[in-house]
């Protein structure tokens, strides 16, 4: 068992210190954004926990100090209800008003500190005077009544803090406008839940060495809970900084990938109708898979395209309504061909409309286009196959 924890728990606190130092990056000169603190904290006092949960690490603060089992002092006091508090109080800073979460503020930081009082008043009566450090302190020591209650009231305030977690992450989630926002809550409701496995089972312990059973028989819960809690908490509370990027990076790259389906069609267009294009065809070869200002350079290609094929309509003697991307792509590559070939134009040509539908949107639009140049690539692959 402390072979998973060695590797486990030096695991959670590079995450911890992965997430305190992203969010370091957000800190300005003069900003005192509560939220920000709090989760600064409560990502300093999770990663000092974790680091001292290592057993090595802790035997070592241990030796080094002269006081048995004082490493399991500072976890439960720096991993339990201080980085909950911490955690909590940052949501209570996303969720309620300022004056509502000064006030939720100070009554947790009020409780926090008698809660640490009493577990350092516990715990120093707790030392039988042996000298003996035990590397399991909770579970080694839990049929002795005070270590009891001092683990009883570990988890207790540990798990308090935890639900409240969970009950204010669910229920401001749904109703949460921003969609990063909300899957940082429910993200951060599945990591509080974790964690309250591992306080029942440090709970359960009590009750078990009561019963004559062996608490250590299950005692992978414990770095397993610990690991998946704090990996969900960590994505979930920085959730909302990273995820908006997230999406505008999903968002380059789709529209990369449109500019480069539809840059047959458009060079196409450009060859029958030239002055389309804001910038010759021969500058864009030059920077067709170039990744800078892609949102700019899509939306300036949708026009011309849009341009071109308005150009080509009276070539076209179908109307549009209703049209397929198939048959657009049939009607504007015979039209390109007749434009090209300077076939003359009837007497009465057909009325010059567009095929863009007015009921669709930006997004709505790309995709059309995107469907109706890869329909254009397909006849323009298989007439030359025809030709050959």
């Amino acid at each position: 068992m402390l072979g998973l924890k060695s590797v486990i728990f030096p695991v959670c606190a590079a995450l911890c210190a992965i997430a305190f130092l992203y969010k370091l990056l957000d800190v300005r000169k003069g900003s005192r954004d509560p939220a920000l603190i709090a989760l600064l904290a409560a990502f300093l006092c999770k990663g000092v926990s974790f680091v001292l949960s290592t057993p090595a690490v802790s035997a070592g603060v241990d030796r080094f100090s002269g006081v048995s089992n004082l490493g399991a002092l500072g976890i439960h006091l720096m991993g339990g209800a201080s980085s909950s508090a911490a955690f909590l109080i940052a949501i209570v800073h996303w969720v309620h008003p300022r004056d509502v979460a000064r006030a939720r503020t100070r009554m947790l930081l009020t409780a926090t500190a008698l809660c640490a009082t009493a577990m350092l008043v516990l715990w120093w009566a707790g030392d039988d005077g042996s000298g003996q450090r035990s590397q399991h302190y909770l579970l080694q020591n839990a049929h002795r009544p005070v270590t009891a209650a001092y683990l009883l009231l570990y988890v207790t305030a540990f798990g308090a803090g935890l639900v409240e977690i969970i009950r204010l992450s669910l229920r401001y989630g749904k109703v949460s406008g921003r969609a990063w926002l909300r899957r940082g809550l429910h993200c951060t409701a599945a990591g509080a839940a974790a964690y309250l496995v591992y306080c029942l089972n440090r709970a359960w312990a009590v009750v078990a060495v009561q019963l004559d059973l062996a608490p250590l028989d299950w005692e992978a819960v414990t770095p397993l809970s610990n690991g998946i809690g704090i990996t969900f908490l960590a994505a979930g509370l920085t959730m909302p900084s990273w995820g908006p990027r997230l999406s505008a990076a999903r968002q380059r790259t789709d529209h990369f990938l449109a500019h480069q389906k539809l840059h047959r069609l458009w060079s196409d267009l450009c060859a029958a109708s030239p002055n389309i294009a804001l910038s010759p065809p021969e500058r864009s070869r030059l920077v067709r898979f170039a990744p800078y200002d892609i949102n700019y350079r899509l939306y300036r290609r949708v026009i011309e395209i849009q341009d071109g094929i308005l150009a080509l309509r009276p070539y076209m003697p179908e109307e549009p309504d209703g049209a397929t991307a198939d048959a657009e792509a049939a009607l504007v590559a015979a039209a390109i061909d007749a434009k090209m070939r300077e076939v003359e134009l009837p007497e009465e040509p057909a009325t010059v409309t567009s095929f863009v539908p007015s009921d669709v949107d930006y997004a709505g639009e790309v995709s059309r286009l995107v469907g109706v140049a890869r329909a254009y690539s397909a006849l323009v692959k298989q007439g030359q196959g025809g030709e050959q």
